[in-house]
């Protein structure tokens, strides 16, 4: 008598099941999983980009995004189940995981890959080694603008909501005008733990942005509390619209990373901010930057082989052509695949500004802090911008400060919140 064919599958799975899964194992390894911040369009393209990349290498490589990175990574760690790999902004949480043994140092070529000054070398364990590196990097310090506008008196458009995250665009802003005012050496120093909160050049620069704004109604301000970065949405509620198209904002001009150029068309401007800030003219040439860095969570080579797969030359021109034009990524100068060819003369211009123009790039200085000091520095801003009053700000900075202290205090002889100190690099050469 012929047995039926899934009759048979079902007798070898209860046969496994009774073994426990003993001597029914395949010889195929588990998926490797990346956890990422990218969603939507930015999310899809890099999906496909790992697609491409898993051909020949007998792995499959499966894509974790979320908007919620920390606290998807956090519940995983708890759950002693981490990523493989895990694509972080913020230097201040890597350092973190370096420091309690959370992340595998890199090894190989990605190691040289360890950019500054997206990636510095950290000291884990009396060694000097790299533990991230800059898949995507983004260039602050600018300034949008329709190609019309006159630049003699901007008005500026504000939108502070970002979910959890509300504040950064205004913590960009007081980072700029001090890397501006006061140069790269004392922006460093500050953002890395070793500058008072209530110095009076990290004042000076508080206050600069409350003047730059001007006068603000009640409404105007509960309206840039209460809207996206990203702005409206338009007439349809498909697609978000940018803050220069979003009705109530009155506004000629927008401080904001070179990630929104995916919001605009072909009519606008981009440029650097320096020139906006009240800043010394020694310091024009000195420019904002932030990055999205890969990070190896598991003992699985394959982890360090995809890192390496990821931040080659040619993973990253993979990356580019999976990409759409208005979320193509950028890479540092010496990562290769230029926007050569490209028909946007806003990413031309973008790319020029971080590979050729700028002189210093300074990693954006929340992003360096430890993560209780970068949130309390978020909430700071909100309640600034809402009464920008001189004894408002100093009692702000007072609790800035006592933050600072208490966790020198709190973690005294442990210094896995210790950020590096190199956060600001030369482009020379």
């Amino acid at each position: 008598m012929t047995r039926s064919p899934f009759r048979l599958l079902r007798a070898f799975l209860v046969t496994c099941l009774l073994a426990a899964g003993s001597g029914c194992a395949t010889d195929e390894p588990d998926p490797l999983v990346v956890l990422g911040p990218w969603t939507g369009a930015e999310g899809a393209a890099f999906e496909e980009t790992l697609k491409a990349l898993d051909d020949g290498t007998g792995r499959e490589y499966t894509y974790e995004g979320t908007r919620s990175l920390r606290e998807t990574l956090l519940s995983q760690m708890e759950a002693d189940d981490p990523p493989d790999v895990a694509i972080l902004n913020s230097i201040g949480e890597l350092t973190e995981y370096a420091r309690r043994d959370k992340l595998r140092p890199l090894a190989g070529e990605a190691a040289d890959r360890a950019y500054s000054p997206w990636a510095p070398p950290l000291i884990v364990n009396d060694l000097d080694r790299e533990y991230w590196v800059p898949l995507k990097v983004d260039l602050k310090s600018l300034v949008w603008s329709r190609k019309r506008a006159s630049d003699d008196a901007p008005t500026w458009c504000v939108g502070l909501g970002s979910d959890a995250t509300s504040g950064w665009p205004g913590t960009d802003w007081i980072e700029d005008i001090l890397l501006h005012q006061q140069g790269p050496d004392f922006y460093e120093r500050w953002a890395t733990g070793r500058v008072e909160w209530n110095d009076e050049a990290v004042k000076h620069a508080w206050t600069t942005w409350a003047r730059l704004l001007g006068d603000r109604s009640r409404a105007s301000v509960e309206r840039s509390l209460t809207t996206s970065f990203e702005g409206g949405f338009d007439p349809g509620g498909n697609a978000r619209r940018g803050l220069l198209d979003t009705p109530g904002f009155d506004c000629t001009h927008e401080h904001q990373s070179a990630f929104v150029r995916y919001l605009y068309g072909d009519d606008v401007q981009v440029q650097p901010a320096a020139r906006f800030l009240d800043g010394q003219p020694e310091h024009d040439g000195v420019y904002e930057v932030a990055g999205d860095m890969a990070a190896v969570f598991s003992d699985d080579p394959g982890a360090q082989e995809l890192v390496e797969r990821l931040s080659s030359p040619e993973g990253r021109q993979r990356w580019r052509d999976k990409a759409g034009p208005a979320v193509r990524p950028l890479f540092p100068k010496t990562a290769g695949a230029a926007p050569t060819g490209s028909g946007d003369p806003v990413e031309r211009r973008i790319h020029e500004l971080l590979t050729e123009e700028a002189r210093t790039l300074c990693f954006d200085a929340s992003d360096v802090m430890p993560p209780i000091l970068r949130d309390a520095f978020h909430r700071a801003v909100l309640e600034f911008f809402r009464n920008p009053a001189d004894a408002r700000l100093d009692r702000l900075l007072e609790q800035l400060e006592a933050v600072r202290d208490q966790m020198d205090e709190d973690y005294r002889g442990d210094d896995s919140f210790q950020p590096p100190d190199d956060i600001c690099a030369s482009q020379g050469g």
